[in-house]
């Protein structure tokens, strides 16, 4: 059994937090974003080798095509994705579009918007899928593509990229020999970002979160109303608003078109909204206006971990 060569950190920070503030002397960073999959799920019918077995029940078609698990992504596409981008834009959120390069290539209208509205895409892979056992050069060609599919679509090559579950050992190292990429999201263990050695280099790590991510609808079915996503929410933001008195703090909230996208859960996005807005001492941000804020304030050689 293979692992990266930078062993696990379990410290961290600790209490050494770096001495910054975010823009306009805030002490959160909120950073919404939205997964962007529909088209890029596994189908037999666009020739995978299986269905996606996920989407509003578990229930996985062998053999044949899944229309049912198709017409519940095509939601996303179709509604979810006005729905919830006019919300927040409305609000004046800053928004990073998760994107599977697949799923831009089926909707290339999501591509131009975001370039229309001045959307962050970030790059979410080829297909919907975990990289963890993806053969290095498979893996290496698939990165290569995914950016050239968004820099054609959107116009621009993505500084970000996020794996589905779990990247590769290789994944991190890989982004980095391609080129052009400030940081990833393949990290759950942190309320900042940090910087980890890659290829003799430091690499920026933006870490994600799977609670405050209306994927519990799906994943446990541990929010069934939108009201028990933006409680949820809500509580933990109101936790590292008030640690981010002391220290710099960043939360991550993650979107799905066909989840929140739904008319029974906006409303969970709705009440999120309307409170963050009504709180001092916040930056709402995308992931590369972050990143880059991070990058100038807190140098490789100044930071820790």
């Amino acid at each position: 059994m293979t692992r990266s060569a930078a062993p696990r950190d379990f410290a961290g920070y600790g209490t050494q937090w770096p001495a910054i503030r975010w823009p306009g002397g805030a002490g959160l960073a909120v950073s919404f974003v939205l997964n962007i999959e529909e088209g890029a799920e596994l189908s037999l019918g666009d020739g995978d080798e299986r269905n996606e077995g996920r989407h509003e029940v578990n229930h996985e078609i062998t053999g044949v095509p899944d229309l049912c698990m198709e017409s519940h992504f095509e939601y996303g596409a179709r509604v979810g994705y006005w729905r919830i981008t006019r919300l927040l834009m409305e609000a004046g959120f800053p928004l990073t579009l998760n994107a599977c390069a697949r799923a831009l290539e089926s909707t290339p209208w999501i591509a131009r918007d975001a370039a229309a509205q001045d959307f962050e895409i970030c790059c979410h892979g080829w297909r919907w899928e975990s990289h963890a056992g993806l053969p290095e050069a498979v893996e290496r060609e698939r990165i290569a593509r995914s950016v050239q599919s968004i820099q054609r679509l959107h116009g621009r090559a993505p500084v970000g990229w996020h794996t589905k579950s779990s990247a590769s050992v290789n994944t991190r190292r890989l982004l980095v020999e391609h080129g052009g990429f400030l940081y990833d999201s393949d990290a759950y263990n942190d309320d900042l970002p940090y910087y980890v050695p890659v290829g003799g280099r430091p690499h920026l790590v933006l870490p994600y979160a799977f609670d405050t991510n209306d994927m519990r609808f799906f994943d446990s079915f541990s929010y069934v109303r939108g009201e028990d996503f933006a409680g949820y929410a809500i509580d933990a933001f109101e936790c590292l608003l008030r640690e981010s008195k002391h220290a710099p703090r960043m939360m991550s909230i993650g979107l799905h078109t066909r989840i929140i996208g739904r008319p029974g859960r906006i409303g969970g996005l709705e009440r999120l909204v309307s409170h963050i807005r009504s709180r001092q001492g916040v930056w709402c941000a995308t992931r590369e206006q972050i990143a880059r804020h991070w990058l100038s304030s807190v140098p490789p050689d100044e930071a820790a971990p």
